[in-house]
This record gives C-alpha cells, structure tokens and sequence, in this order.
C-alpha cells in the first residue's frame, strides 16, 4: 500500500448504520456492497486518499481472505475466524505509527483501539456527512466550470476585466 492518507471502512459496519445501504442489504447484501464500493470509489478520487474496505468473512466455513482491487480502492473479505476489526487492527499495528490512518466504524470498542494504535476514527455518520460535503463541493465547482462566463473572463485579472467592459460599453454606445 502507498500513499499519504489511508481510510479503513468497516464494510458492514457501514452498511447496517446508513440507512439506504441497510435497506438495500434487507433485500440483497451483494447489492449493499456494490453500492458502498461505488460510493467509496467516489471518495477515493476526489480525495485521493488509499480506501480500504474490509468485509467480514470470518463465520465463512474454511474461507480464505479475499482481496480485490476496484477502481483504485481495496476490498478485504477477512478468513474464517478472522473480524474486520482484527485484520484493521493488525494492520494498524503496522503501519499506524508512520502512516496517516482513519477507520471508519460506529463501533465503539473498536474506535478506542483504533485510537491506541495510532489511527484515528470516524463514525458512520460522520464518513456521510462528509461524503454528501464532497458531493456538494463537486457539484459547486461543476456549476462553476459550466458558466459561461467564466471559461475566459474568470481568469482574468480583476482590472482587466474592469477595462474589457468600459471598452465594451464605449464600443456599444458609438
């Protein structure tokens, strides 16, 4: 793994305390996942960080850990006997100290681990918030880039814009 900035997720974790993800894991868990992979995709390129998703494998008779990469972030499915929070906390143990790390989970117990390993946590809540914060800033700067008037003119130098306009009117009036 490389990078400045690493964001473990509580897979499950997540998905039972985001209200559409647990209703979509009401119907189909394999649907729940995908959506949590897309939106942690999302977040991995436009904030850059390495996003790790652990899934918890471990009452998986005989399983063997599981890891894929999708679109640039990471997906864990743990072995049999192994939690999400175990492998988290292994790989804390590792790099927590010399890496920027976050883990995402409501989970209280694990959150103070986190903290004693070198990691520092988000709650569920607080991983939406700042995801519909993202998506509200991607939305801003698309309306920004989409304006006509600013593909040139918000470029230019206050001054000059001032200028262009004066020259403009004088221009109009003759």
């Amino acid at each position: 793994m490389n990078g400045k900035e690493y964001l473990f997720v509580d897979g499950y974790n997540i998905i039972n305390c985001w209200e559409e993800l647990k209703k979509l894991s009401a119907m189909d868990l394999d649907t729940a996942r995908n959506r949590l992979i897309d939106i942690m995709v999302e977040y991995h390129v436009y904030t850059k960080t390495v996003v790790v998703i652990v899934f918890d494998a471990h009452m998986v008779k005989n399983g063997l850990r599981k890891v894929e990469k999708i679109k640039g972030i990471e997906i864990v499915y743990t072995k049999e006997h192994e939690t999400a929070d175990i492998y988290i906390e292994k790989t804390l143990d590792r790099i927590g100290k010399i890496k920027r790390v976050r883990v995402a989970t409501s989970d209280w117990v694990e959150q103070q681990v986190v903290l004693g390993r070198g990691g520092t946590r988000i709650s569920a809540r607080e991983l939406k918030l700042e995801i519909e914060d993202n998506k509200r800033h991607i939305a801003q700067k698309s309306r920004e880039i989409n304006r006509p008037n600013n593909l040139v003119i918000g470029r230019l130098d206050e001054k000059l814009v001032k200028r262009l306009e004066e020259w403009k009117r004088l221009n109009c009036e003759e």
